[in-house]
């Protein structure tokens, strides 16, 4: 099969234009295309498609694809390259018909941008399908007659990282445990010398003192883990690293603040930060990025049983402070406030870390960015402008000490692990709490709630577990390689 795009005319009645591939491949059939296109319809609109058959014996299918306006850049009101991301969208769009025929390859018009394109085509084809009996044809996509095979397979991996996260937080929970999810990612990383993977087992992390940790991981009969990856791809070894910490909860039922039953299977979901840190690392070792990284992921379940965090007791995090659990479905923070303390060992750069926190975030901001809370204007920067690129668009949010007020004003403990005032700006007080276990002048968290699952929002995934922000962690981590090389 073959995909081609085609732009909008800028005048209603225009005449449609192709890409250099299109009016390539037109030329090859003799006009053939571009008269069948005149014939069959009004000109085509962005993500729309005609198919077309039999005009060359290389290509028995040819989906023809509508990529908007041809000079589309960087829209101001949306944050985003507009251009990039339809051809992300077109491209998903032609390649799923392909698939649709049940043609095993397709060739793919780089339409300008090959990255763009390459990250349509896989992100588009993208489905998990691991258990079931009946699955969709596979195909596999590469890149049609261009010299701009570097940029197709970088778009290449980074949306396999993105489909390394999707794997990984749409597979039921009994099947990615916190042992078989740090398996898995030892496994993806094997091949590369300049990495090493620790699984740090439950009397590690008792060592530690990671209570906080601890008291959410005894409600389970699954053992905790906290992985630990370090990816040295700096030219000196001992140069400060980016450092990655991602929230592993693999299954949250709430704990005795037992979750509706309705939705709760999309719990297994709720070890997206680990997924999306962990699979951003392995691509920036695919990509051979030039910084050190150090991802850190605290994994365990969430259970109610009779070993399980009472709402109201008290647990003690690694740095010393004390910590009154009044809400047992608010323990990502519990994770997270152990693990951010073990990653200022590092010496960072930064440090990011990543979550599905709070269900307020996706209330504030919908599917639309990833929240984030910083207290760096250098590091919102940067993660802003990759987002741009990526089109996983990022969202400042405030890190005021009016939050802070709500968590640190506790009966008990130092501090409660939810707000004062309930639900009143639940993402704002969640991050407040976690910037009580940081120290670093260049620190982010982000809250991935919101952008944790695809509906029909984002036209080049297909309904279920978005694995976002993948994408633009990775192109943040890219930057900070160049940053690092300048």
């Amino acid at each position: 099969g073959l995909v081609l795009g085609i732009y909008s005319s800028e005048k209603e009645e225009g005449a449609a234009q192709f890409t250099s591939a299109g009016d390539a491949f037109d030329r090859l059939v003799s006009g053939k295309l571009r008269e069948l296109l005149s014939v069959c319809g009004p000109p085509l609109k962005k993500g729309k498609t005609r198919i077309f058959h039999g005009l060359h014996q290389d290509f028995p299918s040819v989906v023809v694809v509508g990529l908007g306006k041809k000079n589309a850049g960087v829209n101001d009101q949306e944050n985003w390259n507009e251009g990039k991301e339809n051809i992300r969208a077109a491209v998903a769009v032609g390649c799923r018909q392909i698939q649709d025929l049940e043609i095993p390859y397709v060739e793919v018009d780089p339409c300008g941008d090959a990255q763009a394109a390459a990250e349509g085509a896989v992100l588009g084809l993208h489905e998990y399908n691991e258990l079931k009996q009946k699955k969709k044809p596979v195909v596999t996509p590469q890149l049609h007659e261009s010299a701009e095979s570097e940029a197709w397979q970088k778009g290449v991996l980074y949306a396999e990282g993105q489909n390394l996260a999707r794997y990984l937080m749409e597979a039921p929970a009994n099947y990615v445990t916190p042992i078989k999810f740090a398996e898995h990612i030892e496994q993806k990383l094997r091949s590369f010398s300049n990495v090493k993977v620790h699984i740090r087992p439950e009397s590690w992390i008792a060592a530690q003192q990671m209570g906080a940790f601890l008291s959410v991981a005894k409600g389970s009969s699954e053992p905790p883990i906290f992985l630990e990856i370090n990816y040295l791809g700096g030219a000196n070894t001992n140069d400060s690293p980016l450092v990655f910490v991602g929230k592993g909860v693999t299954f949250d039922s709430g704990g005795i603040s037992l979750k509706l039953s309705s939705g709760m299977d999309a719990m297994r979901a709720d070890m997206g930060g680990a997924a999306t840190v962990c699979s951003a690392i392995v691509t920036a070792a695919a990509l051979n990025l030039p910084l050190n990284i150090i991802g850190l992921a605290p994994l365990c379940e969430n259970m109610p049983s009779g070993k399980a965090n009472k709402p109201g007791d008290v647990v003690r995090a690694k740095n010393g402070k004390t910590i009154q659990v009044d809400n047992t479905d608010a323990e990502g923070r519990l994770l997270l406030a152990d693990a951010l303390c073990y990653a200022h060992n590092f010496n960072a750069r930064a440090i990011v870390n990543a979550a599905t926190l709070t269900g307020a975030m996706d209330v504030a901001l919908g599917s639309a960015a990833t929240g984030v809370f910083t207290n760096s204007s250098w590091l919102w920067t940067h993660l802003y402008e990759a987002s741009i690129l990526t089109g996983d668009r990022v969202w400042r949010m405030p890190l005021f000490e009016h939050y802070t007020k709500q968590v640190t004003d506790c009966p008990l403990a130092d501090l409660s692990n939810i707000g004062k005032y309930s639900r009143a700006g639940g993402a704002c007080t969640a991050a407040a709490f976690l910037k009580e276990f940081v120290t670093a002048s260049h620190w982010a968290h982000l809250d991935i709630a919101g952008v944790m699952s695809n509906k029909d929002e984002v036209p080049y995934l297909r309904k279920g577990m978005a694995g976002r922000p993948t994408r633009t962690l990775v192109e943040f981590a890219a930057r900070l390689s160049q940053d690092t090389r300048n």
